[in-house]
């Protein structure tokens, strides 16, 4: 006879700049966990978030302290309607992680934090960082054809008495660099010594995942001190550390951290295919992060909820197999 076997899967939850207008709303429209979800976020945060993402402005949404909690709403709508649905068991997942941001997205997910206490957190967030990048003028730069080394040496030589310091290592030429104005204008002029392509400055309000977010990691360290988290269902792999975690104490100074040092994502997406992982689930509104696994060099299949047509066709995930058993 046949037994029934799950696949091993494992979600990423997408960051900061995968927003769009409209995001989440089909989703809520075609399913009432979605709807609540959505609910939710506009009760705990008394914003009129539907209005916005329904609206015709995306500097409205834009705004980092708007559109951190409304990405994480709409990731967590997309996998309640893939829950209530039966498409997703937490059973079936060895890990969850999410980019930066993300990060939030995966633990509420998990169950670590409430959706409230996530909504708070990345609210708050999102406003020590706006006034973190007000403070000091800063940005970033996505970097193509840079390696690791030559994008550390190019932070070193530009820094100057400005902060440039590596800020996400999304693949092995996928890199971002975060400063000051000043030293990033000098990387600019130093592309050509150090063998890097190009540098394309990221729509960001300043310097994340740098030195010059230590105010908000500040402002932040004291609402994650009254924040209860919990142990969660699913471990999560932290961006500081790219390591599996359960524990509470760690994933609190996990947070703390992400907001002054790199986002390990490369790592962490490999962490998550050590424990098993076959195959990638990214919920609404990104699809970066499984393009990302497809340029990868490991065969990894790839799964997106980002609207409600592929709600729609979705299909139990990962994908249930059967073995024969005498």
């Amino acid at each position: 006879m046949s037994t029934p076997t799950t696949g091993r899967g494992a979600v990423l939850f997408p960051g900061q700049g995968s927003q769009h207008l409209g995001m989440g709303l089909d989703l809520a429209a075609a399913d009432p966990a979605a709807a609540e979800l959505l609910a939710l976020a506009e009760r705990t945060l008394e914003l009129p978030l539907r209005a916005i993402l329904g609206g015709a402005d995306p500097a409205a949404l834009d705004r980092t302290d708007v559109c951190q909690p409304a990405i994480l709403a709409v990731s967590l709508a997309a996998m309640a309607a893939l829950e209530r649905r039966g498409l997703v068991r937490r059973e079936d997942v060895v890990g969850a992680a999410g980019l930066s941001l993300g990060e939030y997205s995966a633990l509420a997910w998990a169950g670590a934090l409430t959706p409230e206490a996530a909504l708070r957190l990345v609210r708050l967030r999102g406003q020590a960082m706006q006034r973190a990048s007000d403070e000091r003028p800063s940005g970033m730069l996505s970097l193509v054809g840079a390696t690791e080394a030559t994008a550390q040496a190019l932070c070193a030589e530009a820094a100057g008495d400005g902060v440039l310091v590596v800020a996400n290592l999304l693949g092995p030429s996928q890199i971002a660099i975060s400063g000051t104005r000043d030293a990033l204008e000098r990387a600019q002029g130093l592309l050509p010594k150090h063998k890097i392509r190009k540098a394309v400055p990221l729509p960001v309000a300043g310097a994340f995942h740098s030195p010059c977010m230590a105010s908000a990691a500040t402002a932040l360290a004291e609402a994650l001190a009254r924040t209860e988290i919990v142990r969660p269902a699913v471990p999560v792999v932290l961006n500081v550390s790219a390591e599996p975690t359960d524990d509470p104490a760690r994933i609190r100074e996990g947070l703390r951290r992400q907001l002054t040092a790199p986002v390990r994502w490369h790592a962490s997406v490999a962490a998550l295919l050590e424990r098993g992982a076959e195959s990638v689930l990214e919920p609404a509104p990104g699809r970066q992060l499984t393009n990302l696994v497809k340029r990868g060099d490991q065969p990894v299949a790839v799964a997106t909820c980002a609207n409600a047509d592929e709600l729609s066709a979705f299909t139990p995930w990962p994908a249930r197999q059967a073995q024969v058993t005498a």
